[in-house]
């Protein structure tokens, strides 16, 4: 893929497929070890063992609509081309999180893209759904909660334009406070 939020989006994809209500989405940056560390995690309905070891072969998918499933293998890829790795726990009715290790000084990471346009469209189009995002960076991080969000529109649905529109601005706003100024 072009860019991991896509990957975030497809493992977030999994993740409601999978019948998960709870959705943590976390983007983490450690500067002086020149690493991002990318975890999505889910309370759906989990994998046994052997689907863990099943999900990193691209010819394996649980899908009907087609034969191959390349999300998680290019994601794989693309942190093991950086020097990183990717690991994956699941537990049968528990949840599964996916957490990818990349190095940032690698000539073949991949840019990060547009996480915000990732996390917005995940949050307006399954407002059945609860997320919690977080950024971190050096330790220091902002995060945004559905459940509080719900709570404190008291009844507004998630995918109200001016919702969205907020979604957007804070997230890009904290981003850049995080980052001091530096795009992504």
């Amino acid at each position: 893929m072009r860019e991991l939020s896509l990957n975030i989006l497809d493992i977030a994809q999994n993740s409601i497929a999978a019948g998960a209500s709870l959705i943590n989405i976390e983007v983490a940056e450690d500067t002086a070890k020149k690493e991002l560390l990318i975890s999505v995690s889910d309370n759906g309905c989990g994998m046994t063992q052997e689907q863990v070891s099943n999900v990193l072969d691209p010819f394996f998918t649980t899908r009907t609509t087609r034969k191959v499933g390349m999300g998680i293998p290019l994601f794989k890829l693309a942190a093991e081309q950086t020097g990183g790795n990717l690991r994956i726990e699941s537990e049968k009715g528990k949840g599964t999180t996916t957490a990818a290790l990349f190095r940032t000084d690698s000539i073949d990471f991949t840019p990060l893209g547009d996480v915000t346009s990732t996390i917005v469209i995940l949050i307006s189009m399954n407002t059945d759904r609860d997320f919690i995002y977080k950024r971190s960076r050096d330790g220091e991080s902002f995060a945004l909660s559905t459940a509080e969000m719900r709570e404190i529109l008291g009844g507004v649905p998630l995918n109200e334009p001016e919702v969205v529109e907020w979604m957007k601005d804070y997230i890009n706003e904290q981003t850049n406070i995080l980052l001091g100024g530096v795009t992504q």
